[in-house]
């Protein structure tokens, strides 16, 4: 490892044996090294059930406010109302998770994330129909949320060795990605059939799944034996951190760039009622919002291409110039059937570039420090692609969706390799 932009500490885990070199078809497929690691095991089999429950209420939750105000606005707003609760408390949640028992703050979030989608399925059951009290539960959710996920995200590197990382997190992101396939899916399909509430009910009785795999997790309490409290201060020195370890900033910096330059989806309705019209607005929106979640499945299945990687720093700037590139002919396409091919490629770029990503937070932090790390990658997560929706929707009227598409491709590419080119920490880091 660079020692230069990182340090090292113990882990929990045992440490990585030598693999034997797979053959044949074994070496392109999924690395399933992290899933020997019976803690690690249990945490990621939890989330295949919750990576689909969470989907079925995210789609219930809009449905909802739709059917009772007929109106998308309100959908919108909602959406907004969730976002400040998430970066308030996943920033907070990040220093919380570097001064407690990693393994207790899980236990009590999600205990609070099943309970607030049980309290969605009561409103939903005796017809409340009150926006207001969505809009509620949905702030409070999303907080839960911001508390979990730092402490979830940073408990990865205390379970599976530092040459797993990449692996673990590409196990965990392809689960994620396919539930935003299937998950939406499943909710068309089930909504004629059970009605709306009981969605809610089937995403509560999923969380009580996680949180028993949390409970036989082994504790994780803080490595460094001062005592510390979460607050402001913490938070503060997380960001100082950050501005320390250019790696962990430019890290930052090339998720914000693909992003906020380069997530296209609020041209998505646009783009299906004009361009690609002649081949069914429906069947063209239901393509193109798909077609990025399937690349990055696909990228997920074949891990083991790219997950032995040492040079991670390097593989985050190839694969987020890959993104750019992939948008770029998305953007000049006019045939919806190479439009999609653009976008899962893009896809699979996106895969590569969060599971490099997630390793370089994860080994090039101290475990004092990475809760806040993975507060901010939340929040980074979450903001970027809210971001890009204002950007490219203003810039589409503005230049048209196409150009807009195509040039933020394009500035994805130049910013990066730009960035690349400027500050040589990123290119030098490796494991």
């Amino acid at each position: 490892m660079d020692t230069s932009e990182s340090s090292t500490d113990s882990q929990t885990a045992a440490p990585a044996a030598p693999a034997p070199p797979r053959r044949g078809w074994r070496r392109w497929a999924m690395d399933t090294r992290p899933l020997r690691r019976p803690a690690y095991r249990r945490l990621w089999s939890s989330t295949i059930v919750t990576a689909v429950g969470s989907q079925l209420t995210a789609v219930a939750v809009p449905k909802q406010i739709y059917d009772i105000t007929g109106s998308s606005a309100w959908v919108g707003f909602a959406s907004l109302a969730g976002l400040l609760p998430l970066i308030v408390f996943a920033l907070w949640g990040g220093a919380v998770a570097d001064t407690v028992d990693r393994r207790k703050l899980l236990l009590i979030t999600n205990s609070g994330i099943a309970v607030t989608s049980l309290l969605f399925w009561v409103q939903a059951a005796v017809g409340l129909d009150s926006v207001a009290a969505l809009m509620v539960l949905l702030a409070v959710q999303q907080a839960f949320w911001g508390l979990n996920a730092p402490a979830r995200n940073a408990s990865i590197a205390r379970l599976v060795p530092e040459g797993e990382l990449p692996a673990a997190n590409a196990l965990g992101s392809t689960v994620m990605q396919t539930g935003q396939v299937v998950g939406p899916l499943l909710a068309g399909v089930l909504i004629p059939v059970i009605g709306l509430p009981e969605l809610y009910l089937i995403d509560a009785v999923a969380l009580c799944v996680t949180v028993w795999a949390v409970y036989r997790l082994p504790s994780l309490p803080p490595l460094a034996a001062t005592a510390r409290r979460a607050g402001l201060r913490e938070i503060a020195a997380g960001f100082r951190y950050i501005s320390a370890h250019k790696v962990l900033l430019l890290s930052f910096l090339a998720d914000i760039i693909a992003m906020v330059f380069g997530m296209p989806r609020a041209l998505f309705p646009q783009l299906a009622a004009q361009t690609y019209a002649p081949y069914g607005e429906g069947l063209a929106l239901g393509l193109l919002f798909a077609a990025i979640p399937v690349g990055a499945v696909a990228g997920g299945l074949f891990s083991g291409t790219f997950s032995r990687a040492r040079r991670h720093g390097w593989m985050v700037i190839g694969a987020v110039v890959a993104w750019g590139a992939a948008i770029t002919g998305f953007g000049l396409s006019r045939n919806l059937w190479l439009a999609v091919v653009c976008l899962a490629v893009a896809g699979v770029a996106d895969m590569v570039s969060m599971v490099f990503r997630g390793a370089i937070l994860l080994s090039a932090a101290t475990d004092e420090m990475r809760g806040r790390m993975q507060g901010v990658f939340t929040v980074v997560v979450a903001g970027g692609p809210r971001i890009a929706d204002v950007l490219h929707g203003t810039a589409g009227s503005a230049f048209g969706p196409r150009a807009a598409v195509a040039g933020g491709g394009l500035l994805v590419v130049a910013i990066m390799l730009g960035l690349a080119a400027a500050v040589p920490a990123l290119r030098r880091y490796r494991i």
